[in-house]
């Protein structure tokens, strides 16, 4: 199954802490304030889960959580975590092949579209933009090379990357796609905007 995370999900989190200290866990982190009581969330590709229980000391309970993860490895160390009394319902499987029904306040997408290429990028923003309630937030963090200061060490990096989690995730992309066309000529307005790691991570916060 391809851009699928089992045969490292017990060893993701330190990897990442390893290589991007808590620049990854950051740039989630940071984005939390914006959750507001009562708030119905998409979590696609949330991975160890680790951000639930993040959202889970900053909302206790009234949430309800709808989190779908590819990796069925992921989506136990997922079930394993402590968010609060908050409602989440899991879901096993890739997100262009779950059919969605409900309608969202806020998504998140950690560090999802850098795993596609473009077509499939089309498909699930398209997806995903269709289940996002009007004014509603799309959290979105991933990794980026458009500031020019550093670019040759970031391409560098993600060509490593791509080879090694090509390799052991079969994950299909081999160049990282440019998300902020989608957002741009879908309407949505960016209201916060960080960046991390040298400019190699961004974190926005759009507004449909």
């Amino acid at each position: 199954m391809i851009n699928n995370y089992d045969k490292i999900a017990n060893y993701y989190d330190s990897l990442s802490r390893l290589v991007f200290g808590k620049s990854q866990v950051n740039a989630q982190i940071n984005q939390l304030k914006s959750i507001t009581k009562n708030s119905s969330i998409l979590i696609v590709g949330g991975g160890t889960g680790w951000i639930l229980e993040e959202i889970g000391k900053r909302h206790p309970s009234g949430l309800k959580i709808t989190y779908v993860e590819i990796s069925a490895k992921m989506l136990v160390l997922s079930k394993d975590r402590d968010y609060g009394a908050n409602s989440v319902l899991f879901i096993h499987s890739s997100i262009e092949d779950f059919n969605l029904e409900d309608h969202f306040n806020i998504i998140l997408t950690p560090f999802l579209f850098d795993n596609f290429a473009q077509e499939r990028c089309h498909l699930v923003f398209q997806k995903l933009d269709l289940r996002l309630n009007k004014d509603g937030l799309w959290f979105l963090v991933d990794f980026t090379t458009q500031p020019k200061s550093g670019k040759w060490w970031k391409k560098l990096f993600l060509k490593v990357m791509y080879k090694f989690f090509g390799l052991i995730s079969d994950v299909e992309a081999c160049n990282l796609v440019d998300m902020s066309p989608y957002f741009n000529d879908a309407g949505y307005k960016i209201i916060e905007e960080r960046s991390y790691y040298g400019q190699f991570i961004k974190a926005l916060i759009y507004q449909k």
